[in-house]
């Protein structure tokens, strides 16, 4: 890029910036250095690469969304939490929010992430241990007791009953009197990614793609700040893709959500905005960061070209990023510490939205509130003490990540090109679902995952602690364990609200669920109502089943 277009960009820069809220702090560095709020190629210089770094705020996004950078607005600090009852998770929830939190991510337990109720046999042994059990609308009551939904951003982590989770979080906030208009917050919903990698399906796609669809056109129509989607490359990532299969699986994932919004007659100048992206920020520092600038660089260009999204909040890529559990180690568990620092530092330099740091004993159980405390506390540190702050997208024009950047996206491309070449009438969905089908998004996270194995086992990859430097003087950590009297009370405490309830209304709403599932109507209200008559996850889940059928993965060799 000519040093004359390169001048013309910073100063539609400027004009942004100047036009900006920003934050009354001290932007200088600890020796009192004042620092300009972004940092370029020196005046009167060419850069031919400027044209896809470009500016903050402005298309391509690669520097992020904002030309304030983080001066405008830190990251959410959202941590991730969820164990035992409704009425545990609630105090640590009150923890977090008094502890700097910003907002609240909910985890819930394996049986409600499958549909089932607690009491359910299938459930037995897993209540209240990966997460937080919530069988009706109560639950969700006792989940947020004192805490406005309408005042706090609320993230669940949920993608097979998604929308009933949903109606579950509108009935309470309903409850507690708050404008349901005003609701913000995000679901996952992503189903694609369940297939592909976290496997907690409940129906075949096409049911759940109906769900999804649904409940953009709700929220689109009745809650407009809320995120009805997160398309989710964390738990690809997890389960052993590299960086640049995280990112073109998730950006396509989205795509095809965006082909699915599309397809049921909606603005995407209006659904676009709600859709968000999750991350996992691994260990390589610079690869890290070079993924989330290329993300950014091609949703836009995609939105913008592709699918002819012409506003910039519909071409913004905003993502939530957690740091990588799958990098923490039983073995010496503290330097887990380190691990998460580095990793979140990268998300924080990469432009991430909003950040969950893992606790350094969640490889051996759920946190305790001490090392839920640290986790919480590094991102205090972060985003207090040393300056990363203060300038947008400081590593941009960096030879090495804009070199990270351009290779991350042209893999991202070809990968891109692949799905489209298994697609029977061109769109993304159609390749999605046929790669889902042969199992070759599992092919080829497995081949990625076994090659990153084989490196370890060589020697030629470390980790301190594992396979190498593994003398430690550190002692067993003390780990939070979940008694069973917690599924114990909660399935008593079930029993007595079923008997409590309304049977009637129960079976009614739940006949007009079914009723409307066999017509081609939206089925938030119908299930809306089905919860406010606390009818549960498992009964609003197995009605469902019933009528859609349940999903078996085929067998592979």
């Amino acid at each position: 890029m000519h040093a004359d277009d390169i001048a013309a960009g910073r100063s539609r820069w400027q004009q942004r910036y100047d036009a900006s809220k920003r934050r009354t702090a001290d932007f200088t560095t600890l020796s009192g250095t004042e620092v300009e709020p972004v940092y370029g190629p020196p005046e009167g210089y060419d850069d031919p690469r400027m044209e896809r770094i470009g500016w903050p705020g402005e298309f391509p996004f690669t520097r992020g969304l904002y030309a304030t950078g983080y001066r405008g607005r830190t990251w959410t600090i959202r941590q991730f939490a969820g164990f035992g009852n409704a009425e545990d998770t609630n105090e640590r929830y009150k923890m977090i929010l008094g502890s700097g939190g910003g907002g609240l991510s909910v985890a819930f337990d394996m049986p409600t992430l499958m549909g089932r109720d607690s009491d359910d046999p299938k459930a037995l042994g897993e209540v209240g241990h990966c997460g937080v059990a919530i069988d009706s609308a109560i639950d969700m009551d006792r989940l947020f007791k004192d805490i406005p939904l309408q005042d706090v951003t609320t993230s669940m982590t949920i993608s097979g009953p998604a929308v009933p989770a949903f109606c579950m979080y509108l009935v309470a906030a309903e409850r507690q009197g708050a404008d349901i208009t005003k609701l913000n917050g995000t679901l996952q919903t992503d189903i694609f990614k369940e297939y592909i990698a976290q496997k907690e399906w409940l129906f075949p796609p096409e049911p759940h793609l109906r769900l999804i669809g649904d409940l953009m056109e709700y929220c689109q129509h009745n809650i407009p700040a809320y995120k009805p989607l997160s398309v989710s490359g964390y738990h690809i990532r997890e389960a052993g893709s590299t960086a640049a299969q995280e990112l073109a699986y998730t950006l396509a994932d989205g795509f095809g959500y965006v082909e699915l919004g599309l397809s049921r007659g909606l603005d995407i100048e209006k659904f676009a905005p709600g859709l968000s992206f999750f991350f996992d920020s691994h260990l390589d520092f610079f690869e890290e960061i070079a993924k989330f600038r290329a993300s950014r660089r091609i949703w836009a260009r995609w939105l913008r070209d592709v699918y002819g999204a012409k506003t910039e909040k519909a071409q913004w890529l905003r993502f939530h990023t957690q740091t990588a559990g799958v990098s923490l180690t039983a073995q010496q568990p503290v330097n887990n510490v380190v691990r998460t620092a580095v990793e979140a530092l990268a998300a924080v330099l990469g432009g991430t939205n909003s950040l969950h740091t893992n606790a350094l004993d969640e490889t051996l159980a759920l946190p305790t509130e001490e090392s839920a405390e640290i986790a919480l506390r590094t991102q205090s540190v972060l985003m207090e003490e040393i300056g990363v702050i203060n300038v947008a997208d400081p590593l941009g024009g960096s030879w090495y990540v804009e070199a990270l950047t351009d290779k991350i996206e042209a893999e991202a491309e070809e990968i891109f090109q692949r799905i489209k070449d298994m697609s029977s009438d061109g769109t993304m969905t159609a390749g999605i679902l046929r790669g889902i089908e042969d199992g070759w998004f599992m092919s080829e996270i497995a081949d990625a995952a076994f090659e990153y194995q084989q490196k370890l086992e060589k020697g030629e990859k470390k980790i301190v602690g594992v396979n190498t430097l593994t003398d430690t003087v550190s002692g067993e950590l003390e780990i939070l364990r979940v008694s069973h009297e917690v599924e114990v009370e909660q399935c008593r405490v079930l029993a007595a609200r079923k008997s409590q309830r309304d049977e009637d209304s129960v079976r009614r709403t739940l006949s007009a669920l079914v009723e409307a599932s066999r017509g081609t109507g939206n089925l938030i209200e119908p299930m809306l109502e089905a919860v406010r008559a606390e009818a549960t996850m498992g009964e609003i889940c197995d009605v469902l089943r019933i009528e859609w059928g349940e999903y078996r993965e085929p067998a592979r060799f």
